[in-house]
């Protein structure tokens, strides 16, 4: 039987050039909304406002695009604001039109968490707090710790199928996120529900809606909802939307229209013709789902058939979302990044699911099935498995060597 090292230069020399680093949709996925790039017609213009999507004006998005989107979210329409292609932006926007200020400011970063997340706050000035994740949610007792301090400014949030990890928020956890009491009156809770409909096990999970449990505790201002047709059409040609407070999307509108007198409305409107209603989107993620189920069950299947009872890492075993949450023995997650990387397969950096790159633990691997083919992925997940064992066998020759 092969050894360890010998099975790791044997696929090395297959010579695998593979990105798995970021959560991109495959080609497969893309395939299925094509359609929407010919639903309008030549003269399909007009917005149900009477508004030529032609032209300048609609900051916030049009009307239909705005009911659409309070479907899916569970929210009246005059609570959302419709972006661009990614609901990021918006998310750096708001940060930039609500914190003027942001020097000495913290913001508190429920970790493993989105990469991207941490890097807009970090980019803007905040200081970055980490906040331990349980199965349900953010740890509230270290949440609760830290808003006493006014200079936290607020938390990011990804409630359903969390980035990477695939946990969903229970109710508990965001109504006592809801009812929280922060020293700082202008803190916010950036709520980025990416993945609400990305499941492909069992049901769209049911959480309690965080802007209605804020209205009824009195922190009606306190959270920030955003989502994005990002991963349900194009990442370079989708919608995206804020659900918040009249208050806070006055403060959104203000702020945008200093950068654009308005965004890309024939868009919306191609959005809208193509989906029609709430049921035409959750219609459309069963496709996505059929082609996600297998990826995701081979990465499943390869760490069990390859791991398993090895004491050499854990996973978690999610039902929707993009990603699967591997951790490696404490010590060992930036050494099997690299050892995929030298054999041609790209990860994403072990760490990147923590405040400032830095894994305390250097454990934590985010795995991306959705971008490769089944069959690439099958190549992927056994170079992975392999480099895995590698590196706590490097480990221990090592610790051999030195005594």
């Amino acid at each position: 039987m092969e050894n360890v090292r010998t099975r790791y230069e044997r696929l090395k020399a297959r010579g695998l050039k593979l990105d798995m680093s970021r959560g991109k949709p495959g080609a497969d996925q893309l395939e299925i909304s094509k359609d929407i790039m010919t639903v309008l017609s030549p003269d399909d213009y007009i917005a149900e406002d009477g508004s030529d999507c032609r032209n300048y004006g609609g900051v916030d998005g049009i009307p239909e695009m705005k009911k659409l989107f309070a479907e899916l979210m569970d929210v009246k329409a005059e609570e959302i604001l419709v972006g661009g292609n990614a609901s990021l932006t918006l998310m750096y926007e708001s940060l930039c039109g609500l914190f003027p200020n942001k020097d000495k400011r913290k913001f508190l970063c429920p970790a493993p968490g989105y990469d991207r997340h941490f890097t807009i706050t970090e980019y803007l000035g905040f200081e970055l707090i980490s906040i331990p994740m349980t199965a349900e949610g953010p740890d509230m007792l270290e949440v609760n710790k830290h808003i006493a301090d006014p200079a936290v400014a607020g938390i990011w949030c990804v409630p359903v199928f969390s980035n990477p990890q695939g946990l969903t928020y229970s109710d508990q956890i965001i109504k006592e996120l809801a009812s929280m009491k922060p020293a700082a009156k202008d803190f916010r809770i950036l709520w980025d529900n990416a993945y609400m409909l990305h499941q492909f096990e069992g049901e769209i999970p049911k959480i309690a809606n965080l802007l209605k449990e804020c209205e009824k505790s009195g922190a009606y201002d306190m959270p920030l909802m955003f989502t994005s047709f990002s991963k349900i059409t194009f990442p370079g040609a989708a919608v995206s939307a804020m659900a918040a407070s009249p208050a806070n999307l006055k403060k959104m509108r203000e702020h945008l229209i200093v950068q654009s007198i308005g965004p890309d409305k024939l868009n919306q409107l191609r959005h809208v013709r193509y989906f029609k209603n709430a049921d035409g989107v959750r219609n459309h993620m069963k496709k996505h789902a059929a082609i996600l189920r297998p990826k995701f069950n081979a990465v499943l299947k390869a760490l069990s058939d390859n791991l398993e009872g090895k004491s050499v890492g854990t996973w978690l075993k999610p039902s929707g979302g993009y990603f699967v949450s591997f951790d490696t023995l404490p010590g060992y997650a930036k050494r099997t990044v690299e050892l995929c990387a030298e054999a041609g397969l790209i990860m994403t950096a072990a760490g990147a699911a923590f405040p400032y790159g830095k894994d305390p633990e250097d454990s934590n691997i985010r795995i991306a099935p959705s971008f490769p083919s089944l069959e690439q992925l099958e190549q992927a997940m056994e170079l992975f498995c392999v480099a895995v064992e590698l590196a706590v066998l490097e480990s221990k020759e090592q610790k051999k060597c030195i005594s």
